[in-house]
């Protein structure tokens, strides 16, 4: 059985759980990470020497790293139309879920963490203010991408849409100002029909 460490309000744990689902996995998560620690316990090394979650091990397979997580399973348990086979298709899904950790998180993660997880008087006000900012030129250029198709890759849903789709529930989430991005917000509506976002990605943010 997939085991999967991490705490169900992590949003890299999230994208794991929301591909599980997706691809009708049965599998084990064991709560890891801040208030349950296991992570931080010496074992725990031996899994994953960053102690991050998620980490997973599938049937003795170790893996960590939430976006090659999903690429992985994506690739091992879902069908061609998930995972396209094509390398440029290929190449351009792993393009969108790494601009998801690599450019958006830059400024969606220091953001979350002033607005949700730190006292308003210790607050970051300039900090917020450039990152939503910031925030809003990302969400611009996933918009334009968006304007001419359903989903990231085209008419159908691919494990290309799990990060950013993570993403965007944060940060329609958080209190601070969405410019008005049709094509972003249609996409958005189309993820909340999936079951499995719902469940794993549209929590309460804490």
């Amino acid at each position: 059985m997939l085991k999967i460490w991490g705490r169900a309000n992590s949003i890299n744990v999230q994208k794991v759980l929301w591909l599980a689902d997706e691809l009708n996995l049965n599998y084990e998560r064991i709560d890891a990470g801040l208030q349950f620690g296991v992570n931080d316990q010496p074992w725990f090394s031996s899994v994953n020497p960053n102690r991050t979650i998620p980490t997973i091990d599938d049937n003795g397979f170790i893996l960590w790293e939430s976006n090659v997580i999903v690429r992985y399973l994506a690739k091992r348990y879902g069908t061609s139309d998930f995972y396209l086979a094509d390398l440029r298709q290929e190449a351009l899904m792993e393009q969108w879920m790494d601009w998801q950790q690599t450019t958006v998180m830059l400024d969606l993660g220091p953001l979350f963490l002033n607005l949700i997880r730190t006292p308003e008087e210790q607050q970051d006000k300039a900090l917020i203010e450039r990152t939503s900012q910031q925030m809003i030129r990302h969400m611009a250029i996933l918009n334009t991408h968006l304007s001419d198709r359903d989903y990231i890759l085209g008419s159908s849903m691919t494990a290309a849409d799990i990060p950013p789709g993570a993403a965007v529930y944060r940060w329609y989430a958080l209190d601070v100002e969405h410019s008005d991005f049709p094509a972003l917000n249609a996409w958005y509506e189309r993820l909340q029909t999936r079951d499995a976002y719902s469940h794993h990605i549209m929590q309460p943010l804490s």
